[in-house]
């Protein structure tokens, strides 16, 4: 059973934007280091791609490829950590899980995180 739980994906235009949510209900992440990976059409779970990620002292980490193009604010308050998607490309098309642990080393490895979400869809059209 999935601790987290995503949502806020679909279909955008080159260009576009999505917001994703993810939450974690009936227990709290606020002391713990949040996390969003993305997996391609035909990768495995472990070839997961690590996109961002942020800690419980506000420090954030992200891949090369989203640096300038995606944010990841978390509201403790709300239990919640999004993924703010801008200037969006078709080969950020994947599914995008939630993970979270409570180290707060942020790895970049899907291995390192413990606690994951079922995934939302995101596809970008050219």
């Amino acid at each position: 059973q999935a601790q987290l739980e995503e949502s806020g994906g679909g279909l955008v235009q080159a260009g576009g934007s999505l917001r994703l949510s993810c939450a974690a209900p009936g227990r709290t992440f606020s002391n713990h280091a949040l996390g969003w990976f993305r997996q391609a059409p035909g990768k495995a779970r472990a070839e997961r791609e690590f996109v961002a990620a942020i800690n419980r002292y506000g420090n954030t980490r992200y891949v090369d490829s989203v640096k300038g193009r995606f944010t990841i604010p978390r509201d403790n308050a709300k239990n919640t950590v999004y993924l703010q998607m801008n200037s969006l490309k078709p080969e950020d098309t994947a599914v995008y899980y939630c993970a979270a642990d409570s180290r707060q080393a942020c790895a970049t490895t899907v291995g390192w995180w413990t606690y994951w979400g079922q995934g939302t869809q995101v596809t970008v059209s050219s």
